[in-house]
């Protein structure tokens, strides 16, 4: 799935926009909650379904108003986000029926290597032919290297902000590189070109995700307050029993 991800993900910058394809990617808690749904991991409710709904016409309003739309890329940017909510469906199921529980740094020395096999047999079919055709092969090795860097860094920062901080720090960061990514895109290339229902679609999207975010730390939060009053309710109980036996 995490190869699934890269591939139709990086594919669809060659026919949209950095800033369009961020916009689509704010439809990833719509397929992430109807994926857990599927899954039996996820309730239907009516809040999570007004939540779903805009962000659904957020980003719907978002795409009517991109100028230069292209329905290849959106196809494959809507694949490489079905791909990443399949990844974390897969998991979430991993984690609560297995117990396995990673950190994003042991996450990616596990994942990486069948990740490059997974890139690596489509790539045979698919792309070496045409790379073939171009004529000699040209790497940009410094470029290659810096994004390396930077998604081992962005790896490395989740998992330090969360031992940190919380949960709840590392998703508005996320909202705010959401909004970032759109508009410094909008400043260096030249191709990107936002309109007023551009932003305002993402505005919308964004504000439902922010809603997302919020209701599921306070259902996490709910829960872990559950089981700690459980745990305080249960010691009273073990001593009285002691106690009772030692009279």
């Amino acid at each position: 799935m995490f190869a699934m991800t890269l591939w139709l993900g990086n594919t669809a910058y060659l026919y949209i926009s950095v800033a369009f394809a961020q916009m689509l990617k704010a439809i990833m808690p719509v397929a992430v909650f109807i994926l857990g749904v599927a899954a039996g991991l996820e309730m239907m409710s009516c809040r999570m379904l007004l939540i779903m709904s805009i962000i659904s016409f957020g980003v719907l309003v978002a795409s009517y108003g991109e100028l230069n739309i292209n329905w290849i890329g959106v196809v494959y940017q809507m694949g490489g986000v079905v791909g990443e909510a399949l990844r974390l469906i897969f998991m979430e199921l991993l984690v609560k029926r297995k117990g396995i529980k990673l950190n994003p740094i042991s996450l990616m020395y596990y994942v990486s290597p069948c990740s490059a096999i997974c890139l690596f047999v489509p790539w045979i079919f698919l792309e070496k032919s045409k790379m073939d055709g171009n004529g000699p092969w040209n790497f940009h090795f410094v470029v290659l290297t810096l994004n390396s860097l930077c998604t081992f860094a962005l790896n490395l920062s989740v998992f330090l902000v969360i031992s940190h901080t919380s949960a709840l720090t590392i998703r508005v960061a996320g909202v705010v590189k959401d909004w970032v990514v759109v508009l410094v895109s909008a400043l260096l290339f030249a191709d990107t070109k936002l309109t007023i229902i551009n932003l305002f679609g993402y505005a919308i999207a964004i504000a439902g995700v922010a809603a997302y975010n919020n209701h599921k730390l306070k259902k996490e939060a709910s829960k872990v307050t559950t089981e700690t009053s459980g745990d305080g309710e249960s010691i009273p109980l073990v001593s009285q029993t002691n106690t009772n036996s030692e009279r």
